[in-house]
């Protein structure tokens, strides 16, 4: 089953440099939001952050970012497949230019948000690489974004890769109500999925409701999803993003809500025995990418 409303195709929302172009408008709530921007070789992009706080994270290249008065290169990597990237924090109601000499494709997550930060470069090496889960549930969380990670207002965002065979955001979570134990937080999936030797690859993300946790907001969706496509996730069970045998699976999590800037999560009560099962098996080997991490192979 596919929802137009909160799958968004590759290109279906694409504005001059920008191919995705998703602000809270678009996306129909509050606060998150996220733009994908293509530079080609020696080009610059004007960026206005207006009132969203906003990162300047590496898909793919190398770019160097301009903003009051700061000069900061950010060093990049080739592909979210092979490292780990450096991240850019820009204030809100502020202009910045992004240039690359060799050209790329820059993530730039958003948070509308109430105070003015200062402009901050995080390093790559900075960056906590977390093993989540094990067996096939197993994958890899990159937390710039996170609290205690990256000071900020609102925004909370990290990247999590799937080795293929795997499922992961799994079990189906939510984060929907203000209560103990969960806190209320808009967000978008953005993937992105390794090519086969054949051609583009594919996955899926599951997002569904029960009329027993959210009664008049109906939303049950299963989507196939290419590199390129957004999901977004106003409320309900989130999960399994699905990584397909060949394919590993690739996506960037973009969060804010009206709260505290915290990630507490409920688990699907049907399926969070899971859990339990992980402490019987290894972590995928695969893991973590790129194999020079830990000086595997993949």
């Amino acid at each position: 089953m596919t929802d137009d409303q909160h799958h968004l195709r590759a290109g279906a929302t694409a504005s001059g440099s920008f191919s995705l172009d998703v602000d809270p408008v678009r996306a129909r709530w509050s606060y998150s939001g996220l733009r994908v921007l293509d530079l080609a070789p020696g080009q610059a992009e004007t960026v206005d952050t207006q009132r969203a706080e906003t990162l300047v994270l590496s898909l793919s290249g190398h770019c160097v970012v301009e903003c009051d008065g700061e000069r900061i290169e950010l060093t990049g990597r080739d592909s979210v497949f092979t490292g780990v990237s450096d991240v850019v924090y820009l204030p809100r109601d502020t202009r910045a230019t992004i240039s690359s000499a060799g050209g790329g494709r820059f993530a730039l997550p958003s948070a509308e948000c109430e105070r003015r930060l200062p402009v901050r470069h995080l390093p790559a090496s900075d960056v906590p690489v977390e093993l989540r889960g094990a067996g096939r549930s197993s994958r890899q969380v990159n937390n710039f974004g996170t609290p205690g990670v990256l000071d900020a207002d609102r925004i909370i965002a990290c990247e999590v890769l799937t080795p293929a065979g795997n499922w992961s955001s799994y079990p189906p979570h939510k984060h929907d109500e203000d209560r103990e134990g969960e806190s209320v937080l808009e967000e978008i999936y953005y993937f992105e999925v390794a090519p086969g030797p054949a051609g583009p690859g594919i996955g899926y993300q599951r997002v569904y409701t029960r009329p027993d946790t959210h009664p008049g907001r109906e939303l049950d969706l299963l989507a196939e999803v290419r590199t390129g496509d957004v999901v977004t996730m106003p409320y309900g069970w989130h999960g399994p993003s699905m990584a397909v045998p060949g394919y590993d699976l690739y996506y960037l999590n973009v969060m804010a809500g009206p709260g505290e800037r915290v990630w507490r999560i409920c688990d699907d009560p049907q399926h969070a025995w899971v859990r339990d099962t992980w402490e019987s098996e290894d972590v995928d080997p695969r893991l973590p990418f790129p194999a020079e991490i830990s000086g595997g192979t993949r």
